[in-house]
Parts: C-alpha cells; structure tokens; sequence
C-alpha cells in the first residue's frame, strides 16, 4: 500500500487496534478495524503474525523498537521490509523512520510526552523530521495535541491511556486523524 492510501485509511478508520500479545492478535482477527499497531513478536514469529493479519486484510505497522531480536539499528525496518509483509513501521528512533521511507514503508514516528524537556525535544525533532504519521503517547492530552497540530502538517495519531469515547472524540477534535489503543472496547467505538 502507498503512504497516500494509509492515510485514507486512517481517516476513514480513526480506530487503530495496537495488539501486543496473542490474545490481542486474535481479538484483532475478529473486527472489522483496518489498521493494526504490532507492538510484541519476535524475529521468528513477527513474518507469520503479519501474514495472518495481512490475510485478514489489515494493514499492519509494526513497532520495530519492541520486536525481540531486531536491534536499534535502522536495518531493523530493512529486516521488516525483507521478511514480513509489514505496510509500515514504528519507531522512537528518528533515523529509523527517516530510513524505513526511503524502503518504501510508511513510518510512524513515536513520541512519549512525560514531561517538558520531552515536550521541548519532541518539538525540535518535528521540524526536521520526514516521517508520515507522529503518534504522541498519551493519547490524552488535547492541549498538547492542539499544539503540535499548530507546528507540523504531519499527521498525529494519539495513543495510549485513552478508554472512553469521550477521550477518543477529544483527541479527533483536538487534531488528531487518529487513536490507537490496545483496550477492546475502544476498538469498538
């Protein structure tokens, strides 16, 4: 899939299922959700998750950072893009993100806001980066959403802690395309 029909994706199906065990992955199987953050595998079973997920007609972006076995080194979105059937990748790694697009793959490009010297980092790195998509974890911050809509025109996608769809409407309203979440009942909404 090219990055263009992800993010058509994306906007037409605002729900991403983060799945990071087996239980996740066949509750994944059973909905109609498009799109899927893999957030758990290792180098043997990472090829075959995403083929059955493939199968099932998902698009499927795999958080690199958190496969058993692939190191933090950029050729971690080459292994993805050899071995598996992955459309994109996830990282906290600029350089990887930046490397996986030249693949060819779509990148998502992960930031954790903790604090304000991560929220200052996180803005410095936005202006120079050519990612597709920054997720920001948590997903429950509207006033920081807000804010880093106002800086990029790279699409966000809030993730993490959001359980209500009352969360999941303020993070769409505050600018986010998207939330991911590995709580069923949010992939429901």
């Amino acid at each position: 899939m090219t990055s263009q029909s992800i993010l058509e994706e994306l906007y037409a199906n605002p729900v991403i299922m983060a799945i990071k065990n087996n239980k996740d992955f066949n509750k994944a199987l059973e909905r109609d959700n498009k799109i899927v953050f893999v957030l758990y595998g290792n180098l043997e079973t990472l090829p075959t998750i995403v083929k059955k997920l493939k199968a099932s007609g998902k698009i499927v972006i795999v958080h690199e950072d958190l496969i058993e076995g692939l190191s933090s080194s950029t050729y971690a979105g080459s292994f993805i893009k050899r071995y598996t059937e992955a459309d994109g990748i996830i990282s906290t790694k600029p350089a990887n993100v930046i490397y996986a697009r030249k693949l060819g793959l779509f990148a998502v490009l992960r930031f954790f806001v903790f604090d304000s010297m991560s929220y200052e980092n996180m803005k410095q790195t936005i202006k120079d980066i050519n990612c597709d998509v920054i997720e920001i974890l948590p997903g429950i911050m509207p006033n920081t959403i807000k804010d880093i809509k106002k800086r990029t025109n790279i699409p966000i996608v809030a993730g993490g802690m959001i359980t209500s769809k009352e969360e999941v409407m303020a993070a769409i309203n505050s600018g986010a395309i998207a939330i991911s979440s590995s709580n069923y009942n949010v992939w429901q909404m």
